[in-house]
């Protein structure tokens, strides 16, 4: 396969074109996600493939289940000192409830609180394309179609690091809440009670948080993230012309990521066993910076890109100075390369993230298809065409 293909980033901009202001916001188990997946369905279908659409249920928010643990953690704080070492006792279950549950979720496992949400039909489309010899390696290309609201705490730059350094004050007062309240049930320490004032107040402002976030509109999602959904078709498109040796590709668009990867779970579910030498390349806002690709990403709990493909992307931006491109990390959020370190998948995510790791336009209302630069897109399109052809010439070059 040779490295590079003629720039089809046109086709790619209708693509989000088409996504972010002909079908526009697509909230999880929304009318517009359903719409924004019936797209990439009938693309593939146009393309002659036999796309595979595949519902499943999920969360509708991902505020829900930490509104739950901050209600939780102020009832624990409530209960504390109306009954000695007994209210004591039932505090620290209760908090020690909510971090269980806290870290399941924040980690993509199942848990109490994704019991107790309100839930929706979503909705996976993939395609599959054969190689043109012997089967050796799977690639799963990634997408999600879905959109997120447009909370307080993503206005701006310095929101988005208030909200991340929140995050790790309010988790560190929690855990010390439930050591707390563990102690004074067994010692009668009533004067911790006064310490957790603390993390009630934590616990309200989270709370606060929540109820802001689910009152404000979806974003259009040009940046975030129809511009992964147009690069998962347009390289289909090239792929189908130019199809790999031995990788066998799985086009896949997904849904409900913006409320902690339902669609990419349930995908992994189903097809992990169906898989062989598999290999994930995520891909995230790519419309407005990079080229870049993530070395770490996550809220609280850390996930890693492969080294390996990490060391392939660091030769290739070395090899190419003209990309400009650069490895970044993202604190404070997670892309559906987490669910691939979970399932035991090597796995990458392209994320157009700029040097210093802010994400353009995340969950904005300026999210919109007019921020669109086609010389960056362009540069994207060369590196993740090039990375995908050496993946492939790997297994050639083995035999």
């Amino acid at each position: 396969m040779d490295t590079f293909v003629a720039s089809p980033v046109n086709r790619w901009l209708e693509h989000v074109r088409v996504l972010a202001v002909d079908i526009g916001p697509r909230g999880p188990t929304r009318e517009g996600e359903r719409r924004g997946a019936l797209y990439a369905k009938e693309q593939f279908e146009q393309m002659g493939l036999q796309p595979q659409w595949e519902t499943f249920r999920s969360a509708r928010s991902i505020f829900h289940p930490h509104l739950i643990g901050a209600i939780l953690m102020l009832v624990a704080f409530i209960l504390f000192p109306l009954g000695g070492r007994f209210s004591a006792a039932l505090a620290a279950l209760i908090s020690i409830l909510v971090l269980v549950n806290e870290v399941l979720e924040l980690s993509f496992r199942d848990n109490l609180f994704r019991w107790l949400v309100p839930k929706g039909e979503s909705q996976n489309v993939y395609a599959i394309l054969p190689p043109r010899g012997e089967h050796r390696a799977d690639l799963i290309l990634v997408g999600h179609v879905d959109s997120q609201r447009t909370p307080l705490i993503f206005k701006n730059r310095t929101w988005v690091k208030l909200y991340d350094r929140f995050t790790f004050l309010a988790f560190a007062a929690f855990i010390l809440q439930a050591i707390l309240y563990t102690l004074a049930a067994i010692f009668g320490w009533s004067w911790v009670w006064y310490v957790t004032i603390f993390s009630a107040l934590c616990a309200l402002i989270l709370a606060a948080m929540c109820l802001q976030a689910e009152r404000t509109p979806f974003t259009a999602g040009a940046n975030d993230n129809a511009t992964a959904v147009g690069m998962v078709l347009t390289l289909t498109e090239a792929l189908l012309r130019q199809p790999l040796q031995n990788t066998r590709v799985w086009a896949v668009v997904t849904g409900c990521e913006e409320v902690q990867h339902y669609g990419m779970i349930d995908f992994y579910k189903r097809h992990l066993s169906e898989l062989k030498n598999p290999r994930a390349v995520v891909f995230e806002m790519l419309g407005c910076a990079g080229p870049a690709w993530v070395t770490r990403e996550g809220i609280v709990v850390p996930f890693h890109s492969d080294a390996q493909m990490v060391a392939l992307a660091e030769r290739l931006s070395s090899e190419n100075p003209q990309w400009g491109a650069y490895p970044a990390k993202i604190s404070g959020g997670n892309s559906e390369l987490s669910d691939a370190v979970r399932f035991g998948v090597p796995g990458i995510t392209f994320f157009g993230l700029t040097p210093d790791g802010e994400a353009p336009y995340w969950h904005q209302r300026d999210d919109t298809f007019d921020k669109m630069k086609p010389e960056i897109m362009e540069k994207t399109w060369q590196m993740v065409w090039a990375f995908i052809a050496c993946l492939d010439d790997e297994l050639s070059s083995k035999g």
